[in-house]
């Protein structure tokens, strides 16, 4: 009996056994040379290939960047706590990749597609590379369907597409990150995936961009990638890259998608640092000569794909910071002539209390009125040009010149543009409300009112069209156009607010 219980317990394992690969398995491990500053030297991987996931002992997680003949140099995806000089490190033989699907939504991830806000591990499709090449020039589409950010200065005057690549540029804490955070929570109730990518933030400032996302809008149709300010740099690099990935699985299923980068001026930053650690050439401003590139390959993934291709779209929104101003800096005018257009923010309009600030005259959309909607195009009329006038004789009147009752009327009348063009932060309008507002402007309905007159319009009119014009808002919505009696329906909202009723 004893005979036999043996044979009964070894039985299992001797088929587990013979089940096993019986063929050899060759296992490249090296050992670490110096480790600092998020980047290990290594020898004794000869067999390394260029951005090879390489992993340590610890179990942390480097990508290959410098391979040479006699050593490999790696910059780190995860704390450097626990390597050491001589510590053992394996090739993978691997490409750095991160999970991809519908199991993202809602959650906040990071570099690498991990969680980072204690939910359960991430349910993926599939893992996809970080670095993709751009769809080519005969799977893209003219940009033509439009992205409204419920800002009425962007929507009005500098309109957005699906598809496009739209700068968001400024000095710091001029409102970038309000700007795109309002055109986040305005895909409330459309079908536009967004992806936040974060690059060296804070804690606290991805925090409070989360937590407004949660209160009001669709968080549950958005992802967060987070490369925060103590993340390792090669983190902070990759993480543009991943959310790119994880919006292109959307784009590519026909679906249509936003990603923001806030901001690029960081990554930037953390990629020069990265290249001085490598010991690679410095250029201009010590930024390595490949930087163009880096932003390059980045945003040209950014496209309105065709209809053989699945027609979907993925919209970039990256930010960059300007210092005292200059437009004319390396980094931002790399940017500028990569996307199709900036949206400006002025620090003087800011400090004036101009919010969103934006500078109309240095902002543009490359993509032009083509994406406009009919309704919105027809209401816009000749806006832009009436507020650019109106600028230029503001400024003489600070000089207390006398001024004749037409030029009296024509800063009136751009006084009112300006209070209807600013908008207070998470209150994006709808498309009929931004329609009934522009119109009564143009018209010169509210040129004899006073301001606080037309604050009260602005703050009381969005709740008058959701009770009153429910049914017109949804139709000007889904079709991007006003017909006269939809015009007339949000009149007659105009006319209700101004009398009080």
């Amino acid at each position: 009996m004893i005979e036999e219980a043996i044979r009964g317990w070894f039985g299992p394992a001797r088929a587990r056994l013979a089940a096993l690969p019986s063929l050899p398995s060759v296992e490249h491990v090296g050992t670490v040379v110096s480790v600092g500053d998020g980047v290990a030297t290594l020898t004794g991987l000869p067999g390394t290939r260029a951005e090879e996931v390489l992993e340590f002992a610890t179990g942390a997680r480097g990508l290959a960047l410098r391979v040479r003949e006699d050593e490999v140099s790696a910059v780190l995806l995860d704390s450097a706590e626990g390597i050491g000089a001589g510590s053992a490190v394996r090739g993978t033989g691997e490409i750095i990749r991160v999970p991809v699907g519908e199991g993202l939504l809602g959650r906040v991830v990071d570099a690498i597609g991990r969680p980072l806000d204690g939910g359960p591990p991430i349910a993926a499709e599939r893992r996809d590379p970080v670095e993709r090449p751009a769809p080519g020039i005969a799977d893209r589409e003219h940009v033509t369907e439009p992205l409204m950010t419920g800002l009425v200065v962007v929507d009005a005057m500098i309109p957005l597409g699906r598809g496009q690549r739209e700068l968001i540029i400024g000095d710091r804490k001029t409102g970038k990150t309000a700007v795109a955070l309002d055109t986040i929570l305005n895909q409330r109730g459309t079908d536009v995936i967004c992806i936040y990518c974060a690059i060296g933030q804070k804690a606290s400032t991805v925090s409070q961009a989360v937590e407004a996302i949660r209160a009001r809008g669709a968080f549950e149709r958005c992802i967060v990638v987070v490369g925060e300010a103590d993340a390792p740099p090669g983190a902070q690099w990759i993480a543009p890259f991943a959310a790119c990935t994880m919006a292109e699985f959307f784009r590519d299923r026909g679906q249509h998608a936003v990603v923001v980068y806030d901001d690029l001026s960081k990554h930037a930053i953390t990629y020069r640092e990265i290249s001085l650690l490598l010991r690679r050439p410095p250029g201009r401003e010590a930024y390595p000569g490949d930087i163009f590139y880096l932003h390059s390959r980045l945003l040209e993934r950014a496209a309105k794909l065709s209809t053989a291709k699945g027609g979907g779209s993925l919209t970039a929104l990256p930010v960059v910071e300007t210092q005292g101003g200059n437009l004319t800096a390396y980094i931002p005018t790399n940017l500028i002539s990569i996307t199709d257009g900036q949206i400006y923010l002025e620090p003087k309009l800011f400090y004036e209390g101009q919010k969103p600030a934006v500078n109309v005259g240095l902002s543009v959309s490359r993509v032009g009125s083509q994406t406009q909607a009919p309704a919105m195009k027809a209401a816009v009329g000749s806006l832009k040009l009436d507020y650019g006038q109106f600028l230029e004789l503001e400024v003489f009147t600070r000089f207390g010149a006398m001024m004749d009752p037409r030029t009296q009327a024509r800063i009136e009348h751009g006084r009112r543009i300006r209070a209807i063009l600013a908008q207070p932060q998470f209150r994006p309008a709808s498309l009929a409300t931004q329609i009934a507002l522009l119109t009564a402007t143009a018209e010169g309905r509210l040129d004899a009112l006073p301001l606080a007159e037309v604050e009260r319009l602005k703050a009381a009119l969005p709740a008058r069209n959701a009770a009153d014009c429910a049914e017109v808002e949804a139709r000007v919505a889904a079709t991007g156009k006003a017909e006269p009696e939809d015009r007339a329906a949000l009149e007659a909202a105009v006319t209700a607010v101004l009398a009080g009723a």
